[in-house]
């Protein structure tokens, strides 16, 4: 698991020197009490850190560029207690580079009806403080999530806990690389895209990595430590007899445990966050990863199939948002369909590499033939996946800029069994409906693979798209079809 942990928040809290020492001590009291409260908040996946009130356009710029170079930050929450002059922001926010949650909420929760004062109201002057200072940042077009209530509020609680997990995904994109091992699948559009502009806009890098320095790494793993692997994976997974030592499918699994220790070193030598392959370029490989790529992404790789370097990412970012929370995140595929017109679903899946942690009970490692990439038929676990609320997300290139698509779903439990399909699988119905969710979605240009989320939700998605800059599209229960092409065609206007 990704230890979130690690990284803080920090609690900024405005004012100005207008109001006397003995109203700035009661804003600093305040504002460390807010700021312990939701550090120790169970629902807070990162740290909080209270910093000094600020009052002059000196101290706002100072604890902004501190908190741009501070490694482990990751993200500001600011707050007006009293009236704090918005332009004495202009010139910190203007260098702000992380993102920026404001909490409008006030210290007390309820109106002292029978003692209020003009003092308590000089004290407690969120109501129009933070007003000024969201005219600011509105005036200066920068992107923040603004979350309205008290802050011990649960609901409240819950929006700062997914935006932090939003920043924490865009933090881990910061300086990543991701390795594309051989080319993308040949003639496919939508797992191309500009590498150059992803790097300038999310700020991870994508370099293509011959297949051949990959094997060089996998045939230098020792049999000890193969076969210790091999020991892991029959305390793990169901196991048949013949893919047990002396068994005539041994050697599969063997090969494919050496694959996996080979592609983990190779990961862990380079400092990649994910990587991607393809069938169609295996030069010097016996068999495709298959229980690697499961295996990697469970320990919190990002991973997609045939070259797909954008969800590769993508799964990444979704692995560190997700991380804590019950239930998966993995790559998937929208496979095929049951148009049955009383109940409609897609199967989901992929040739090979659904990530386990979505498996519902324990996964069996079965060897089976592939069909495609003319190499030795592959080990690969084989599950299903539970039902529940879950999401799919794809970031397409538009040209002009990239675009984040999300369909939210309810995954249902197989009702039927798949014998003869060797393969990880999750149905789910789309929202709103069949038709539209998925008439919808190819308006939208969204791809064919996915991020698939059993434990993030469009709010954190969307958190995730405004700290990006990214255009964000949700396909949900209440989507009409009619309205998301109006929509597509605003923001093609708007970008344009």
């Amino acid at each position: 698991m990704i230890d979130l942990k690690i990284f803080e928040v920090w609690f900024i809290t405005g004012s100005q020197h207008l109001y006397g020492e003995e109203t700035l001590k009661l804003v600093a009291e305040h504002s460390q009490q807010i700021a312990k409260g939701l550090d120790a908040d169970a629902q807070t996946p990162v740290r909080v850190v209270y910093k000094p009130v600020v009052k002059s356009p000196e101290e706002i710029y100072a604890t902004l560029q501190e908190a741009n170079t501070t490694e482990n930050c990751i993200g500001i929450i600011t707050w007006m207690h009293t009236f704090s002059p918005a332009k004495m922001w202009i010139r910190g926010l203007s260098i702000l580079q992380k993102p920026m949650l404001h909490l409008h909420t006030q210290y007390n929760r309820d109106i002292p009806w029978s003692s209020i004062d003009m003092d308590f109201m000089n004290l407690n002057q969120s109501a129009h403080g933070d007003r000024e200072f969201g005219f600011i940042v509105s005036r200066m077009r920068k992107n923040r999530k603004v979350v309205v209530g008290h802050w011990q509020d649960p609901e409240v609680l819950g929006q700062i806990n997914a935006w932090a997990r939003a920043a924490a995904g865009w933090h881990d994109w910061q300086g990543a690389k991701f390795a594309r091992i051989g080319d993308n699948m040949r003639y496919v559009a939508v797992t191309e895209g500009d590498k150059v502009e992803a790097e300038l806009k999310f700020g991870y890098s994508v370099n293509t990595y011959g297949v051949g320095d990959l094997v060089k790494v996998i045939d230098a793993i020792s049999d000890e430590a193969v076969n210790n692997l091999i020991a892991e994976y029959e305390a793990t997974y169901d196991m048949a007899a013949d893919l047990l030592k002396g068994g005539a499918k041994h050697q599969s699994v063997y090969d494919a445990a050496k694959i996996e220790l080979g592609l983990k070193q190779f990961l862990e030598d380079g400092g990649f966050k994910g990587f991607t392959d393809t069938f169609e370029d295996l030069h010097g490989m016996i068999q495709l990863p298959g229980i690697a790529a499961q295996r990697l992404m469970a320990a919190g790789y990002g991973f997609a199939g045939e070259g797909d370097w954008k969800t590769a990412a993508l799964v990444r970012a979704f692995k560190v948002m997700g991380s804590g929370l019950k239930g998966g995140n993995a790559f998937m595929e929208d496979y095929t369909y049951h148009f049955d017109p009383n109940n409609e679903l897609v199967l989901g899946s992929h040739m090979l590499e659904i990530d386990a942690s979505l498996a519902n009970g324990k996964a069996a490692l079965e060897v089976h033939p592939l069909g495609i990439g003319g190499k030795a038929d592959p080990a690969r676990l084989v599950f299903n996946v539970a039902g529940g609320a879950a999401l799919n997300a794809s970031i397409v290139d538009m040209g002009n800029r990239f675009r984040l698509l999300i369909n939210e779903v309810e995954a249902v439990e197989p009702q039927n069994d798949l014998p003869n399909l060797p393969v990880a699988r999750v149905l789910w119905k789309p929202y709103p409906d069949m038709k539209t969710g998925c008439a919808a979605w190819i308006y939208a240009g969204g791809a064919h693979h996915t991020a698939y989320s059993q434990n993030l939700t469009a709010e954190h998605l969307q958190d995730f798209a405004d700290i990006a800059g990214l255009e964000f599209i949700r396909i949900g229960k209440d989507t009409k079809l009619d309205q998301l092409r109006n929509e597509l065609r605003w923001n093609d206007a708007s970008y344009k």
